[in-house]
């Protein structure tokens, strides 16, 4: 159960953060308490397992990235923790997934890449696939961002 407090924080938390030197005091301060009390809330909802951690989107078309894509692999299932654990290590890896393969589709995980160009993703997925030993793969470029948003929990 949360109290009311630790909603209000967390429906702050939902929104962007500033980017200033103290942003948890400019978020208290909205809500009428102080930058401790703050980080006391913080802490206790993050020792309860309520929040996990913290989260940055960058919006990588204004960084350099201007390619990015979902590298569908196909891997034996008695390697994919291995594989994908070895996949995750890669920086030029932002999310790595196992999921169950629809019909008609042999795909089990997925890595996406970013990079400055669509080339450079495939040569990001070529690098990535002899480190794993994998060589089934498709890439799918994301051509149109249509939506983007964060889960929210609790409005203000």
């Amino acid at each position: 159960m949360l109290t009311n407090l630790e909603k209000k924080i967390i429906a702050l938390l939902q929104t962007d953060i500033p980017v200033v030197k103290r942003p948890f005091l400019e978020m208290a301060q909205k809500i009428g308490i102080t930058e401790d009390e703050f980080l006391t809330v913080l802490k206790g909802l993050n020792d309860r397992g309520m929040i996990r951690r913290f989260g940055a989107t960058l919006k990588h078309q204004n960084s350099g990235f201007k390619a990015n894509a979902m590298v569908a692999w196909k891997v034996d299932e008695d390697r994919v923790e291995k594989t994908g654990n070895i996949m995750a290590t890669f920086r030029e890896i932002t999310h790595c997934y196992r999921r169950d393969p629809a019909p008609g589709w042999k795909y089990n995980l997925y890595t996406m890449v970013h990079a400055s160009d669509e080339d450079e993703c495939y040569a990001i997925a070529k690098k990535i696939s002899k480190a794993v030993g994998e060589d089934e793969y498709e890439l799918l470029f994301s051509k149109k961002e249509l939506k983007k948003t964060s889960m929210k929990y609790f409005e203000d």
